[in-house]
């Protein structure tokens, strides 16, 4: 025997010729809590998919490497065989059925069945739930994380609070659990209910599991995790003891950033943004969007520049564009050149000429079963009125939507943004992801923006399409003078395009960066802290 619960070598994973995993290793101990971070992309999800039996990893071509799982190699081919293997998770997402009861989700399709007499003659069918163990063992598991609640609550309605800690429950109550993964359990608590949480993951490691803690809340990995593993870039950079002088937050947040970022030579501006040319003014923003909460973000940007914002995930990046745009609530006050723009309603910042690309490309950004032209003219057409003919004359002439212009602009756009597909009327669900981000920005186009705010440009697209996305995003700043705010979880691409860069922690701007700046100065913003300037 080894003295792991867990180990896995040289795990590497291709995503349609794209590397994502890249001769990874990772080993966790009985009773060890074990701390894996890294940027978004970093890899840990993909590791975790591979480790859990994902079916998008058997679907795609399987991976590389091994895994040994309690002294034995195994590869678990699907999530219910590592569940029932020892393997537990708590998931950021609640998986939780708000109908049901707190006991009834911590026992669901693990109910103790009690004999009666029909059963004894028909067999377990005509068995009938145990309840009375349903709920000592359910009160059992609560009492285990801390939570003092009446287990035959329903879970409609328990603060969110409560929701994780009856997830961690359920997991807790399982028979036969050797490793535990949290997965950015803290992200919705309070601070309380956070402290209450790395408690209970203290008391369960104590017991004996062994337990992977993802967290962008380094604070909280050195206060809880024995041993902390670094990802970058599909990669791992470290693994490293908390128990180190030198590992520390600073140095952890570094170690995720900290990759050598070129910047391309791409072409210089007719006119560089000025101090005192500011076109977007942002003040005491506070926007309510769940689990990118904005508490209060004062900006000016500079007319003709790319501000990028950055940030790890959950920390508010995403709520600014998002509140600035209407689309989430949000107080405070934002002027484009001195006029207000009311926050809370997307149809008045269209009119300030901003446009927005969402990060939620299928389910906001596009309609996936309408043509390429529908979905660049659409927004337009509501917006301005555009791609509009009348039919009949005088008060009895009615307004259509018209075709002819709106597929002559699509074209027009196809060729200018090159966008690879068979033709305007060519359904959006069929390009490629990044064929779809060019798409959206298209439909932006069509606005005729002077700002234009983009969020997550290249999320879930591959490395070449990600470089044409921010090349073109470059493109649109340079040739025709766009503002552009450019929201990313990866710095290295903010890095690579950006004029500044504004760093959120805790819904909070902690420092504006040049691209140029140090890693060091980058980890430590991203860890909530501003380096003095010398």
């Amino acid at each position: 025997m080894s003295g792991y619960v867990l180990e896995m070598h040289g795990i590497t994973k291709d995503y349609y010729g794209n590397r994502v995993l890249n001769d990874v290793t990772l080993k966790v101990k009985p009773g060890e809590i074990h701390g894996l971070v890294g940027e978004n992309g970093a890899g840990k999800s993909t590791l975790m998919n591979i480790l859990f039996g994902m079916p998008v990893i058997h679907n795609t071509g399987g991976f590389q490497g091994k895994i040994r799982f309690r002294g034995a190699e195994t590869v678990f081919d699907s999530p219910r065989q590592a569940l029932e293997s020892g393997i537990g998770m708590v998931h950021q997402e609640f998986m939780l059925i708000p109908g049901f009861t707190v006991a009834e989700n911590i026992k669901l399709n693990r109910e103790p069945l009690r004999d009666t007499l029909l059963a004894k003659l028909a067999g377990r069918r005509m068995k009938r739930l145990d309840w009375p163990k349903i709920v000592s063992d359910s009160k059992a598991a609560l009492n285990m994380v801390g939570l003092g609640i009446d287990e035959m609550l329903p879970v409609a309605g328990l603060p969110v609070g409560y929701m994780q800690f009856v997830e961690i429950a359920r997991e807790v109550d399982k028979q036969g659990v050797k490793l535990l993964v949290f997965d950015e359990p803290t992200a919705l608590l309070t601070e309380t209910e956070s402290e209450q949480l790395l408690s209970s993951v203290r008391t369960i490691a104590a017991s004996g599991v062994a337990v992977i803690f993802i967290s962008h809340r380094l604070d909280e990995v050195l206060s809880i995790c024995d041993s902390v593993t670094v990802m970058r870039d599909g990669e791992v950079v470290t693994t490293m003891s908390t128990s180190d002088q030198d590992t520390t937050i600073d140095r952890i947040a570094e170690l995720m950033v900290g990759r050598e970022v070129k910047r391309p030579d791409y072409p210089k501006r007719a006119k560089e943004p000025g101090d005192d040319d500011i076109v977007l003014t942002v003040e005491d923003l506070k926007v309510d969007m769940p689990g990118e909460e904005v508490h209060g973000v004062t900006l000016r940007v500079r007319r003709g520049e790319i501000l990028g914002i950055g940030g790890l995930a959950g920390q508010g990046k995403i709520g600014i564009s998002n509140g600035i745009m209407g689309v989430y609530p949000a107080q405070g006050r934002v002027a484009k050149d001195g006029i207000e723009i009311p926050l809370n309603d997307p149809g008045q910042a269209y009119k300030q000429k901003l446009a927005f690309l969402s990060e939620d490309r299928k389910n906001v950004g596009l309609i996936l079963d309408r043509s390429i032209e529908y979905n660049i003219s659409v927004v337009a057409t509501l917006v301005k009125s555009m791609f509009q003919k009348t039919l009949g004359v005088g008060p009895v002439g009615i307004r259509v939507r018209d075709k002819k212009s709106a597929r002559e602009f699509a074209a027009g756009m196809i060729s200018e943004l090159d966008i690879r597909c068979t033709g305007p009327g060519q359904l959006v669900r069929r390009l490629s992801g990044g064929n779809q981000q060019k798409v959206c920005i298209a439909r932006a186009l069509a606005l005729d923006p002077e700002i234009l705010l983009v969020s997550e440009p290249t999320r879930g697209i591959d490395v070449g399409a990600k470089q044409r996305i921010l090349d073109l995003l470059v493109s649109l700043n340079r040739e025709k003078g766009m503002t552009i705010i450019l929201t990313s979880s990866e710095l290295a691409e903010l890095r690579m395009v950006c004029d500044r860069i504004a760093v959120i922690y805790g819904g909070r701007l902690v420092d504006m960066l040049s691209p140029d700046d140090s890693n060091a100065r980058f980890g430590m913003a991203m860890s909530g802290r501003r380096a003095e300037v010398q």
